[in-house]
């Protein structure tokens, strides 16, 4: 999702400075990882089931910017044509946190982070939304959450479900956010989630040279380790960003688009 760090801590403060805590996603320990996973099945509307249960214990459990909130406004008039692309029906919230970040769930829920709104201008925000909801349309986000599903939240309690799709305890959703929280994507899933987000720039009537660029800010960032090291952590899952920057640069070009200044 840029996927995905999702990082531990809360702030209930609403600075515009983006004074915020981090990303939440777990209130309790986490238990031990050795259990054997149950065998499951589950469908791809299981999955949509389960994540939708999950975007949801996310946003009340991170501080989501109400509708007046300068973030929120921004967000809302960026997106204002995107409650449905290439087939999928999107929703968006701000988290007040200073995470450097964003990220998409299969179910089209995207959620971008304070911090990324404030170190972006307007179309390499929509950079960053274009890849992450790549991963939601390559299958790689939905692919993953199951992943995390199976080896965390379903690991226990399965066969009391008759193996089938259940409501998740606290708990569960809290060990499921560490899961997702790890999730990272190949070079290759990275490479293709870059593509999509070119296209969604370029469909959206912004000049793609803002997919490069996006991600040059991030690699701006990177060496600040203050703060928990929070660009440092994102750029974890994501490998060979120097080369990514490069690769939207010449596609742009030789697409015949100018850079645009800054």
């Amino acid at each position: 999702m840029v996927h995905k760090r999702i990082l531990l801590g809360a702030s209930a403060m609403l600075f515009t400075s983006v004074a915020f805590g981090q990303i939440k996603i777990n209130t309790k320990s986490i238990g031990a990882a050795t259990k054997a996973v149950q065998a499951v099945t589950l469908s791809n509307e299981d999955v949509i089931n389960y994540t939708k249960e999950y975007i949801q214990w996310m946003d009340e459990n991170n501080p989501v910017a109400p509708d007046d909130h300068e973030f929120a406004v921004r967000l809302k008039k960026l997106t204002e044509n995107l409650s449905s692309y290439d087939g999928l029906d999107l929703n968006f919230k701000v988290y007040l946190v200073r995470d450097v970040n964003a990220f998409a769930c299969a179910d089209g829920s995207v959620r971008v982070c304070a911090g990324l709104m404030q170190e972006m201008d307007d179309q390499e925000v929509l950079g960053v939304i274009g890849h992450e909801i790549g991963h939601v349309k390559n299958m790689d986000s939905r692919d993953a959450f199951k992943n995390a599903l199976m080896t965390s939240a379903l690991k226990d309690g399965v066969s009391s479900q008759g193996g089938t799709a259940g409501a998740l305890s606290n708990s569960q959703l809290g060990e499921l956010g560490e899961q997702v929280a790890n999730m990272s994507f190949s070079r290759k899933q990275e490479s293709a989630a870059d593509d999509y987000g070119y296209k969604f720039l370029k469909d959206n009537g912004v000049n793609p040279w803002y997919m490069s660029m996006s991600f040059e800010r991030l690699l701006e960032l990177s060496g600040d380790t203050s703060e928990g090291g929070l660009t440092k952590k994102l750029f974890s899952s994501h490998p060979d960003t120097k080369k990514r920057v490069e690769e939207m640069a010449k596609k742009a070009e030789k697409d015949g688009f100018e850079k645009p200044s800054k």
